[in-house]
């Protein structure tokens, strides 16, 4: 029996139960916050409007997903791979140092957890959920081919059936599983040392202890205490800028001088990724107050900071994360918006 009788708000409310997930989805099929959430409005209004030729053979969810998979396989046809700044050139010693910007659909975009994280009372669940939108994770996924990265997500993140899976992208399950096993091996190769961000959740008496003292060291531009708390490997990136710096030596130099303007800077909490970060406000000279910098993201292993990222375009970020864009100056802490 056809389901092109639901009401308009019934249907609505029904398609806007699957969108955190579906969110999540197009995120992590094509690394970018904005193209996501452009996808999955697409995937609402294809939805809405062929809906009446939904005959329910298969559940909303599935057939969300199909639309979603089709939508996301579009948008890839140009072969765009979105990138982290270390996947695109070498290492640069701070002597040689160089903020040369690339285009925005250059870049692999921070998401903040709330949009593509669905709330679900399985622990296991919701730390494969957040696994699998950290940003090595997602650098690696932007290696696969885009059915093979379908594949990998719907069989790995959202523990679909092969025959499930075959269905969705109407090929066989011989098909899925060649896929899977082949998307397996390409991220068995270049995965990093280092890759795997030990952060629990939530957050260990020890692992918020160092973010604490990282706050401290970076609200007081403090560098010694900074150099404490990063592992001697550890790497900072901003895009859009491909510079990347690897080091503690290097990543203080840095900071104590093409990041000068930075001290006195404070650090605002977000979720972002399945990692812990914050939004970095600067002193503003001309109105006083702090300004938007940048969205840091951290990784954490063995009781070190590993990875300092740094997204720099506050006009789109800090909307995203609904974040103010300006700090009064006697404001130490404000609450990130809802």
């Amino acid at each position: 029996m056809a389901n092109g009788t639901a009401a308009p708000t019934d249907l609505d409310t029904r398609l806007e139960a699957h969108r955190t997930e579906l969110t999540g989805y197009c995120y992590r099929m094509l690394g970018s916050s904005f193209e996501a959430e452009d996808a999955v409005q697409d995937t609402m209004v294809r939805a809405w409007r062929s809906y009446d030729k939904f005959e329910g053979r298969s559940s909303l969810r599935s057939w969300l997903y199909r639309i979603a998979t089709n939508v996301c396989l579009d948008m890839l046809t140009a072969g765009n791979k979105r990138a982290r700044p270390m996947d695109l050139t070498e290492s640069t010693p701070l002597a040689q140092a160089a903020l040369s910007p690339r285009p925005d659909n250059t870049w692999l975009e921070p998401m903040p957890d709330a949009r593509v994280l669905p709330t679900t009372g399985d622990p296991a669940e919701a730390a494969i959920a957040k696994e699998s939108v950290r940003l090595a994770f997602m650098a690696a996924l932007q290696q696969l081919p885009a059915k093979q990265r379908a594949v990998l997500i719907l069989r790995e993140v959202l523990a679909w059936k092969a025959s499930e899976v075959a269905e969705l992208l109407g090929t066989s399950v011989a098909s899925v599983n060649s896929a899977l096993q082949r998307a397996r091996a390409t991220l068995a190769e270049r995965q990093e040392p280092g890759a795997e961000a030990a952060v629990s959740d939530p957050l260990d008496e020890d692992q918020q202890k160092l973010l604490d003292r990282y706050v401290a060291a970076f609200e007081g531009y403090d560098m010694t205490a900074l150099t404490a708390l990063l592992h001697e490997d550890a790497v900072m990136t901003m895009p859009p800028f491909d510079l990347w710096l690897t080091g503690t030596r290097d990543i203080t130099g840095f900071m104590t001088t093409l990041g000068a303007p930075c001290a006195g800077s404070r650090l605002v909490p977000v979720q972002v990724n399945g990692l812990p970060g914050f939004a970095q406000y600067k002193p503003d000279p001309e109105k006083g107050g702090f300004t938007p910098w940048a969205v840091q993201v951290l990784e954490i292993s063995d009781g070190r900071i590993t990875g300092f990222h740094c997204f720099l375009d506050t006009q789109r970020w800090f909307p995203l994360f609904d974040l103010p864009l300006h700090l009064e100056a006697e404001t130490d802490q404000v609450e990130q918006g809802a």
